[in-house]
């Protein structure tokens, strides 16, 4: 059974058809048909350390629950067919532990979104926007958002924001817990993407409270949005972009 419909899926196209350069989905689950996908700069090293990686992860036989992974993959193959800018990568997280270091995943199932620097594609950027847990409901509109700024190269950001955002030089991680059925969680994940793609020290993550209860419970994850900067700053609530630099600026200074 298909998780979006035909409606869904037509508003979707109708979104995705302004596309400027090529995005790919790096997903991660647990199926045991995900296999390992070279990209064109991989040495035979790399290959070297995935085939020993798998090894290893099958030997140990260390298995990681992952309800929603299989309507992930599903969410996925949906998706693809939406746009020729689009294509995907699915890896084991349990297996391609070269993969899920390079991309800091930990936990399942997750997408990272990377962009072509060029309209050749040779040249990936990782902008350091992830989502954990299956992005629908309300969420769908965050995640599509995302595939088109990653797309267009532009943070759409107030010019005061971008000047603001050049300030950050050290490592800043933002958390953003959600429900499916909050509609004011994507404006907080939407606003952390673009911090993320205008800077390169800051990282974005939306994590599915409900897919991941016991990180919800870690952060007293009562309301949502949720959002933890660096562990330290916590709020709750769709802040402003202004505010929300407020607090970003407050803790990297």
């Amino acid at each position: 059974m298909a998780l979006l419909d035909d409606k869904v899926k037509e508003s979707a196209r109708n979104f995705l058809s302004i596309l400027k350069r090529d995005v790919k989905i790096i997903i991660f689950t647990k199926s045991e048909k995900d296999t390992v996908e070279q990209s064109n700069n991989n040495s035979q090293i790399d290959a070297n350390i995935n085939k020993q990686v798998r090894n290893n992860a099958e030997e140990s036989n260390q298995m990681i629950k992952c309800p929603t992974c299989k309507d992930a993959n599903m969410l996925m193959e949906e998706i693809i067919p939406l746009s020729d800018k689009i294509s995907a990568e699915k890896y084991n997280f349990e297996i391609d532990k070269y993969k899920t270091e390079q991309f800091k995943v930990d936990k399942i199932p997750a997408f990272a979104i990377i962009g072509a620097l060029d309209s050749s594609s040779t040249q990936w950027k990782n902008y350091g926007i992830k989502f954990y847990g299956i992005p629908a409901g309300y969420e769908f509109t965050s995640f599509l958002d995302a595939i088109k700024l990653v797309s267009n190269g532009n943070s759409d950001l107030s010019q005061k924001t971008k000047d603001a955002l050049k300030k950050i030089t050290k490592p800043i991680n933002i958390k953003i817990f959600v429900t499916l059925t909050c509609p004011y969680c994507p404006n907080a994940v939407m606003l952390a993407n673009r911090f993320a793609m205008e800077n390169d020290f800051i990282t974005s993550e939306m994590i599915e409270s409900a897919e991941f209860p016991h990180l919800a419970n870690k952060y007293n994850v009562y309301g949502v949005p949720k959002v933890i900067i660096n562990e330290n700053i916590q709020f709750e609530g769709a802040l402003p972009e202004d505010l929300f630099v407020e607090k970003i600026l407050s803790i990297s200074g």
